[in-house]
């Protein structure tokens, strides 16, 4: 905390206390007495009024301390709250960036902000140091840069581990000793909080100054989803402290399905409960606490959550007789938990057309031949269509197999103690990785007795997802047009294996029947079940974006929690995809106890990080000066109109006075680098959170503004990484947008402020860097995607490819097209009336001057200008002509110019006209 001034030399007001105290107590010399008789009969007289010759000392105090209060008041005085203001050592901002940070996410960059602004006004320098990149030295900056680079850091959808930043902290300690060290705090413990308090500490015995900061608000989150049989459930979580909400589940549009109350009491989970229709159970694919913006408060489901509708046909009635002897009992009890089970009844072909007519996803054949007819075309046609036929081996498919099969089967099979025997029941093998089973762990006392054995046809092995201990095929499978047979090769009772009750069956039924929702255009088995590539991820607000460039594809048999590498979303092609959880399942949250760890810690302090003095001296020196007009009354004898002139004087400085701060709005003087913005003119661009891009751009707009400075009049500043939703957009004529599918959409808010810009007469250049990728009449690239998706709050007006006359090719340079690292790309500006073929006929005045708000590029303009200090590019360009570097920067001179100029050269037609009408 600290106190500092806006205009310091007023203080020197001070120096005039004593000669004002001098002149207060000067008193007029005494009279001089001259003999005159009636004197000596007027002094015979009482006097009526007497009067002081010194000036009693509390008045005295008193205009003193007005005279003092004034002086004050013109230097402006400002109260920091932030400590930080008070030294210009190197500040080191170490930010908690993890999803827990992400609900109170602008609460803490106002607060590190104002870190930054005070290490502004004392002139040291700051570096930044996030959680989750823990790779990347800290390295002290200036303030302006620090915000920049602040104002790119985004909440990463995982809790990145404590312990690998400590590493980073104290190599920046040691190397500068006395450094002032703030730790802005995320409320959730995410590993390795010890080792990187002990490392706080060694950092504060060697010297350097320690501040903590922290959020009492727990954040809440949602793990263990799971879409049962009769209901869809999910667990709401929260770090100790007791909690309500609602939580909302949406389909793929993002359209609300249905909402559920919940209540956490003393940090226990609360289950909620949504009991809806199975076909509207399945169109949920997320689930989201309401109001709760953080990747934790996002449950995904993916197709193997869905609620399966499976029909079971069985081998006979008298399987209905004994039901603990019957294949349908253990069946039912393992595929209750997350299916629909449909029982039909009568003979086999009969059970088998009742059980199609049903529209089963997963149809079970448990010993149930199929003969040739009616019930054989129709099972045929529901695999081929995409369905999944399961079948288990029996006695009568034993007997007599059919070739609704995956493999060739021998008649009557191996049979523990006959022919084909065993000498011992056998076990069953670990699954290979191609095996949608792979993972699951395979009990030692289950054991198989007897089975069908399948003729060993060349390719057999790559179709087997299980086989025994000694390498015998027990399940095989085979694709049949979009659809898949499935063949266990032994009962669905106990009667030829124990298999049927345990648990790993259960587990095997729910794998096998997630394959009924992924079958179709979909490869089962080999690459399919191998490593899936990202397809859409969570950022730390939990949205849904595309996924970041350090996203790797995951492992078959990765369980969580996400990380860096592995981020929250969806894994795999579409209708075939796989949801990664931010939490892992049975996941709990641990409040981050810093007291506990034996570190005090305050809170954040966002709303009064600087108050402004001025006013409440102002009101202080208007209730002096009614003090002291009192007590001249009160001398004077007149104080009778003390009451009514108080009341009046109280009114006006009551009136007059500024209204306090509230708590929960800042008083912030203008940043820095709004006030340069101001005073000169800059270039600025969005920062999408990619450091990669975020550094090409700003070197790209470094290289443009030099080039402009050389070649025109345009003399800038060093360009401005902005927010939209925060940053003053009227300070920069030319905003340069490079798209990052990765980055978050921006609010409501900010595109409200997009839009007033761009009415105000600002131009956005949005680059969606995708030249090479794109393909006319195919799929649009992420890229294009989310422009579409922030198109639709901007009014963007109907745009059209730059006509090679558009003013935009001639503002400077003459130019065909805007070329960047590709050449490709097209140039879209907005689509302007032509002008009117009638004579006299004006063309249309507009506010911004006929000048587009938004051009779109597609050619990376920024990584083509980019270049490094030494002043060599630093991206290569395709083709990579001669004149394409130099054509690029042309262009980036004209697109500044035109912001800059509008349409001074189209106006150029039009001089006749103009001559004639200044003549008249």
């Amino acid at each position: 905390m600290g106190l500092t001034f806006a205009a310091p030399l007023a203080l020197l007001g001070l120096l005039a206390l004593p000669l004002i105290y001098w002149l207060l107590r000067l008193t007029p010399p005494a009279p001089r007495e001259v003999v005159f008789a009636p004197i000596a009969i007027l002094r015979k007289l009482a006097p009526q009024e007497r009067a002081s010759a010194v000036t009693p000392w509390p008045l005295l105090l008193l205009r003193l301390a007005i005279a003092a209060a004034v002086a004050l008041a013109m230097a402006g005085p400002v109260w920091n709250f932030s400590s930080a203001s008070m030294t210009n050592a190197p500040l080191l901002l170490v930010l908690d960036d993890g999803w827990d940070a992400a609900p109170t996410w602008e609460r803490r960059m106002e607060a590190a902000r104002s870190y930054i602004d005070a290490a502004a006004r004392s002139g040291g320098n700051v570096a930044l140091l996030a959680a989750s990149e823990a790779a990347l030295s800290p390295e002290p900056t200036s303030a302006a840069r620090a915000e920049e680079q602040l104002a790119a850091l985004r909440p990463k959808p995982f809790l990145p581990a404590r312990g690998a930043v400590a590493t980073r902290l104290a190599a920046f300690a040691e190397a500068r000793r006395g450094a002032h060290i703030v730790w802005i705090a995320s409320p959730l413990d995410g590993g390795g909080a010890g080792e990187f308090v002990e490392t706080l500490r060694a950092a504060g015995r060697a010297g350097a100054s320690l501040e903590l900061l922290t959020d009492a608000r727990q954040p809440l989150a949602l793990a263990d989803v799971s879409n049962g049989a009769s209901a869809l459930e999910v667990s709401a979580l929260s770090a100790g402290a007791s909690a309500s909400g609602v939580i909302e589940a949406l389909d793929d549009k993002g359209r609300a399905v249905a909402q559920k109350s919940f209540a956490i009491l003393a940090g226990q989970p609360a289950k909620a409960r949504f009991e809806l229709p199975a076909e509207l159970r399945n169109q949920v694919s997320l689930l989201r606490i309401s109001g709760e913006a953080a990747a934790g408060a996002v449950a995904l489901l993916d197709a193997s959550q869905h609620v399966r509708r499976v029909a079971i046909v069985t081998g006979g009635v008298v399987d209905r007789a004994q039901p603990l002897l019957s294949p349908t009992h253990y069946l039912e009890r393992a595929l209750q938990p997350f299916s629909q089970i449909f029982l039909p009844s009568g003979e086999d072909e009969d059970q088998a057309l009742a059980a199609l007519d049903e529209r089963p996803d997963l149809l079970i054949l448990a010993d149930a031949k199929v003969a040739p007819g009616e019930a054989y075309e129709r099972l045929s046609g529901f695999v081929e269509k995409g369905g999944v036929l399961l079948r288990f081996a029996g006695p009568r498919l034993a007997n007599d197999p059919d070739d609704l099969t995956p493999a060739r089967l021998r008649r009557n099979g191996r049979v523990l103690g006959g022919a084909m025997s065993w000498e011992e029941p056998k076990r069953l093998a670990s699954f290979d990785e191609t095996s949608p089973f792979f993972g699951l762990s395979v009990p030692d006392d289950v054991s198989v007795s007897r089975q069908i054995l399948a003729e060993p046809d060349p390719g057999l092995a790559d179709r087997t997802w299980a086989r025994l201990a000694d390498g015998t095929p027990l399940v095989t499978f085979e694709r049949r047009g979009a659809g898949l047979i499935v063949m266990f090769h032994i009962s669905a009772d106990p009667s030829w294996s124990n298999l049927p009750m345990s648990g790993l069956f259960v587990e095997i039924l729910r794998r096998i029947s997630a394959e009924a929702r992924e079958t179709a255009g979909s490869p089962v088995g080999g690459d399919h079940n191998g490593a899936l590539p990202p397809w859409r991820s969570l950022d730390g607000f939990g949205a849904i974006v595309a996924p970041p460039p350090t996203a790797k594809p995951l492992p078959p048999d990765f369980s969580g929690p996400a990380d860096a590498e592995h981020p929250p979303g969806f894994y795999g092609a579409p209708g075939a995809l796989r949801a990664l959880q931010t939490l892992a399942p049975g996941a709990t949250l641990h409040a981050l106890d810093l007291s506990a760890l034996g570190l005090p810690a305050r809170p954040l302090e966002t709303a009064r990080d600087a108050f402004d003095l001025r006013g409440p001296l102002l009101v202080a020196i208007v209730m002096m000066l009614l003090l002291d007009w009192l007590a001249l009354l009160w001398l004077s004898g007149r104080l009778r109109f003390a009451p009514v002139a108080l009341a009046l004087v109280c009114g006006l400085a009551f009136a007059q006075a500024p209204p306090a701060p509230r708590a929960e709005t800042p008083v912030r003087q203008p940043p820095a680098r709004d006030r340069e913005a101001a005073l000169k003119t800059r270039l600025a661009y969005v920062a999408s959170g990619d450091p990669r891009i975020d550094e090409a751009t700003r070197l790209g707009l470094e290289t443009l503004t030099r080039i402009l400075a050389q070649r025109t009049s345009f003399s800038g500043g060093d360009p401005a990484a902005v927010d939209p939703a925060r940053d003053a957009l009227s300070l920069y004529p030319m905003i340069y947008w490079p798209i990052s599918p990765a980055a978050p959409q921006p609010s409501a808010q900010a595109k409200a402020r997009l839009v007033a810009y761009m009415k105000q007469g600002g131009m956005i250049v949005f680059d969606t860097r995708d030249a090479l990728t794109a393909r006319a009449n195919a799929q649009p690239t992420p890229e294009a995607l989310w422009l579409r998706e922030l198109a639709r709050g901007l009014d963007i007006p109907e745009l059209e490819v730059a006509p090679r006359d558009h003013v935009i090719t001639k503002t400077f340079y003459l130019l065909e097209s805007f070329v960047g690292r590709y050449t490709n790309g097209e140039t879209y500006v907005e689509a302007l009336a032509p002008e009117p073929e009638e004579p006299g006929v004006a063309r249309p005045v507009r506010a911004t001057d006929s000048v587009s708000p938004v051009v779109i590029v597609s050619n990376d303009l920024a990584g083509a200008w980019a270049e490094d200090k030494n002043g060599e590019p630093l991206y290569p360009l395709v083709p990579g002509a001669p004149r394409q570097r130099e054509m690029a920067l042309r262009g980036g001179v004209n697109l500044v110019m035109y912001t800059l100029t509008g349409n001074y050269k189209s106006d150029q037609v039009h001089v006749h006209d103009l001559l004639q009408r200044l003549g008249q």
